[in-house]
């Protein structure tokens, strides 16, 4: 071995690591090291230190010696057995430990699923308030009508697969570093189905499918919110020649309301009121999903005020009869203009109060002060 690091150092793991500790470790370092996947400088002999290291410390025996005397105690039994070439590229030790499932397929013996579909709806802010029902239309592979989806002429069926015998899958032997295997793969003649069609469907040319649009009603419920996704098993795509349907997923788009804010449950509303509205008190209209509401603003109302309106925000999807709030906050508006008239009262009112302002009028400002003396 080109490197002197300790066997526990190499796999990352502590000296008291118990035995799966160490096949983690390993799991992961082979993953990301093999010459074949990784191309950095040094991968092949950092790879091979890896499993030199795993065939000490998962081996009970070998491990106490190591432990006891370092790797003088092993001598020649150092490493012993480890032939990169042996073990073929690094997918077999990936079939080794992961079972040969690295990929997705049918079933063995059965035909692949079909692929799930996303449909993307789009409703308005008060539909995903209050819940709706929309009629959506999309294409999807549907079972074909002909041969009733397994693909054969009319009169005729599939037949085993020569291959694998009607199994669907492939068995083979191979040598690894942790002893025989038997790894299972697909059958590449029949794709795992374990049938094969001789004659085929002349309207699916044996696909067992066909495509088509589709309408669905699709139930929006109350509450829901920009992003969430309604699943429909078995509305997606059905598989090749009689493979299940997939799923359908409806992607919801919300459009934003002109005034009203939502967070999760809650409506936010800011309501812009004059200083007038906000010193003597009035009622305003609040826009609510249900409607414009009449709220009462108390004379004294002060900048930010809340006023809340229980019940009034979005029902909780998971707690029926439950519903968020409406927040309304109070928003005093000042005025960037003012009429002569407005001038000359508000700054009545200053002088009453006697606060100062800015002697913009003199004038005006002059004759309040002569008023009160």
């Amino acid at each position: 071995m080109a490197t002197e690091l300790d066997y526990y150092t190499i796999l990352g793991v502590e000296r008291t690591a118990s035995d799966a500790d160490i096949k983690k470790a390993f799991r992961r370092l082979a993953h990301h090291w093999p010459p074949d996947v990784n191309t950095e400088p040094g991968a092949a002999e950092r790879f091979k230190s890896i499993n030199e290291a795993y065939q000490v410390l998962s081996d009970p025996g070998r491990r106490q010696t190591y432990d006891m005397f370092g790797r003088a105690g092993l001598g020649a039994d150092a490493g012993l057995g480890f032939d990169p070439s042996a073990f073929g590229s690094f997918s077999d030790i990936f079939d080794a430990f992961f079972g040969g499932a690295a990929t997705g397929g049918a079933r063995r013996g059965h035909p692949a699923a079909g692929a799930d579909l996303r449909y993307d709806l789009r409703i308005s802010f008060e539909e995903a308030v209050r819940g709706t029902e929309k009629e959506i239309e999309f294409p999807v592979y549907g079972r074909c009508e002909t041969c009733g989806g397994n693909g054969a002429k009319p009169g005729t069926e599939p037949v085993p697969c020569d291959n694998c015998g009607g199994r669907g899958e492939i068995r083979t032997t191979r040598r690894t570093m942790l002893g025989q295997m038997v790894n299972v793969t697909a059958c590449p003649v029949c794709q795992g189905e374990g049938k094969l069609v001789k004659e085929p469907c002349e309207t699916c040319h044996g696909e067992g499918r066909t495509e088509r649009r589709r309408t669905l009603r699709v139930t929006i419920p109350a509450g829901i919110d920009e992003g969430h996704q309604i699943r429909l098993s078995n509305e997606g795509e059905v598989g090749r020649r009689g493979g299940a349907a997939g799923s359908l997923y409806v992607a919801v788009h919300v459009a934003p309301h002109p005034s009203i804010r939502r967070e999760g449950t809650e409506l936010i509303y800011e309501a812009d009121v004059s200083i007038a509205q906000a010193a003597l008190g009035t009622t305003i209209a609040v826009p609510t999903v249900d409607g414009a509401e009449d709220v009462e603003v108390r004379p004294g109302t002060q900048p930010g005020t809340e006023i809340r309106l229980r019940g009034r925000g979005v029902p909780h999807l998971r707690r029926t009869g439950s519903r968020g709030d409406l927040h309304v906050f109070v928003n005093v508006v000042v005025p960037p203009r003012l009429s002569k008239r407005q001038r000359e009262l508000l700054a009545e009112y200053a002088a009453e109060g006697g606060e100062a302002v800015s002697d913009a009028h003199p004038g005006i400002i002059g004759k309040v002060r002569d008023a009160l003396g």
